[in-house]
């Protein structure tokens, strides 16, 4: 069998590392930037950290923040125009999983504008060329999009989301500067947190998954079950262990694939437009018990990474249990609601099951599920 890993060119870690911009541009000979960064990323001064950085050495820029969270194939169509009507010959991406997104589906049409029809970059699309350079500085820890060959577009018509698969996406560099994390409020913290604690663990127990992976993803658990409550609290090494640890789960899930986990929240974000890390962190502990009995001795491996003493010493029940309890002490502990009510109207639950089914994230699940096992996960949840 033959594995594929697909890592950034560079990457850069630790607080302040955001200075590197300043060498970094000039040594690849860019001219001018495009930064594509959220309106609220903008607004609170963050992007504004990224922008002085450039500023002081004296590069020209200009500012892209018409996306909204969970960006659709309008955002992603404005923001090729607009790129296209700038002059710049670089995209840097300054926010969450949507800002990166965004810059992504953007840096891949700019550069292969046969694809100007978003929908027809779904899958793996067989684009030709790399995307327009891409340098990615996350605000958020959880997405991993700095590190992924993935993007996701909403599809509002349809009301449906759709993931992009094209090792063509990816940053060339990405910066991991937890200051720029810093003003996360508690519960964008937490939902994200908990994103990449799914990523980690779908990407665990997926089809897919090898020994390299397997190393990502372990590490990557033990950092992230260790760092989300401090982070959430706001300390400095909490903040620092999760902008690791969510990197490391990316390097892991962009090259073998993920679960239900994040078809079901698919679904929930394009329908309603939950915000994603909550969605993945009410599913998970769910879905993990119905996963159990089709992931071997995983879920032992699982429950030490996240810390529970005597692992060794369980039967394969005790030891599945542990992993998913851990796993749904850590979202109590940092306010993540346990439930769907509120948010999934039962006269959805056919359609959500049905878009669910047809996500590009399903095939990877460990336990092949039918239409009527998710309805009725989704139906647990109410």
């Amino acid at each position: 069998m033959i594995n594929r890993i697909v890592l950034n060119e560079q990457s850069y870690h630790g607080a302040g590392s955001r200075s590197v911009l300043k060498e970094l541009l000039k040594k690849r000979g860019y001219t001018k930037a495009f930064i594509c960064s959220d309106k609220s990323t903008f607004d609170v001064g963050v992007t504004a950290k990224v922008t002085a950085v450039l500023d002081e050495a004296a590069f020209p820029y200009e500012v892209y923040t018409d996306i909204v969270p969970n960006p659709t194939i309008e955002n992603v169509q404005a923001g090729v125009a607009a790129f296209k009507a700038s002059g710049a010959d670089c995209l840097i991406a300054v926010g969450g999983g949507s800002s990166i997104d965004t810059a992504k589906a953007v840096g891949i049409i700019a550069a292969n504008p046969e694809f100007s029809d978003v929908r027809s970059l779904e899958g793996t699309a067989d684009t030709k060329n790399p995307s327009v350079p891409l340098i990615a500085l996350p605000t958020t820890a959880g997405t991993a999009a700095e590190v992924t060959i993935n993007y996701v577009v909403t599809d509002r018509e349809r009301k449906r989301k759709f993931v992009c698969v094209d090792p063509h996406d990816i940053p060339v560099v990405a910066i991991i500067d937890a200051e720029l994390m810093s003003t996360m409020p508690k519960g964008l913290t937490a939902s994200t947190g908990m994103d990449a604690l799914t990523h980690a663990i779908e990407g665990y127990i997926t089809k897919g998954a090898w020994e390299m992976t397997d190393m990502f993803h372990l590490k990557a658990i033990e950092i992230i079950s260790a760092s989300l409550r401090g982070a959430v609290e706001g300390t400095p090494e909490g903040r620092e262990g999760m902008a690791l640890g969510q990197y490391v789960a990316g390097m892991g899930f962009s090259n073998v694939g993920l679960g239900i986990v994040h078809s079901m929240a698919h679904a929930l974000g394009a329908v309603y437009n939950t915000p994603h890390g909550v969605a993945n962190a009410i599913l998970l502990p769910t879905v993990m018990e119905y996963n159990a009995d089709a992931t071997g001795e995983r879920y032992r491996a699982i429950a030490k990474a996240m810390g529970v003493e005597g692992t060794e010493k369980m039967n394969a029940a005790e030891y599945r249990k542990a992993a998913v309890d851990a796993v749904r002490k850590l979202a109590v502990d940092v306010g993540i609601p346990q439930t769907l009510k509120g948010i999934v109207k039962e006269e959805d639950i056919d359609f959500l099951a049905e878009s669910a089914m047809a996500d590009a994230c399903r095939p990877g699940n460990p336990k092949d599920p039918t239409k009527e096992d998710i309805a009725a996960l989704y139906r647990s949840l109410l």
